[in-house]
């Protein structure tokens, strides 16, 4: 077992150990900062796999401004009056299905080790430069999920400015 491999290990584990904890908090800034140190180990595991621009862009953009977003956020929808409930979701039973459904594909991706679809086509750009590949890989193979997240993020903002007008009052 050589050093990347230990390494793989320790930030794979940090990463997972570090999101549980960021979903079991019931104080909403514990759970963010709990993702700190996960977007970093997820980075380091970037870093691993050679993709050095991906986890500058992973440190930056993630760790940096959507952490910001998401504290924000916290603060905008002043949740002081929900901390004390426990709030049964409908969507737990479908949730769990999901859950289950995922890992179940985790694990045979993981004992093929064979990742179908346009992931192929990405493994062929290695002699493209880093960024290159990135960039390659969003604006053709991966156009429409690339845009599709966008129209979510935007829906997400006119949710949180409708949240926050009916907070105010107005």
């Amino acid at each position: 077992m050589g050093l990347q491999d230990v390494l793989f290990y320790y930030f794979a584990i940090v990463a997972v150990v570090t999101a549980l904890m960021a979903i079991t908090r019931h104080n909403p800034v514990h759970s963010v900062l709990f993702l700190v140190p996960c977007f970093f180990h997820i980075a380091g595991l970037f870093v691993l796999l050679g993709a050095e621009f991906l986890a500058a862009i992973q440190i930056l953009v993630y760790t940096g401004a959507i952490m910001v977003l998401y504290l924000f956020v916290i603060a905008l929808l002043n949740l002081t009056g929900v901390r004390g409930r426990r709030i049964a979701h409908r969507q737990s039973f479908l949730a769990a299905i999901v859950v289950l459904i995922l890992m179940v594909q985790l694990v045979v991706l993981g004992l093929t080790s064979t990742f179908p679809g346009p992931f192929e086509k990405l493994a062929g750009a290695s002699f493209l430069g880093n960024t290159e590949a990135v960039g390659a890989g969003i604006y053709t193979t991966f156009l429409f999920p690339f845009e599709l997240a966008s129209l979510v993020l935007l829906v997400a903002i006119f949710g949180a400015v409708v949240l926050a007008k009916k907070e105010a009052g107005e």
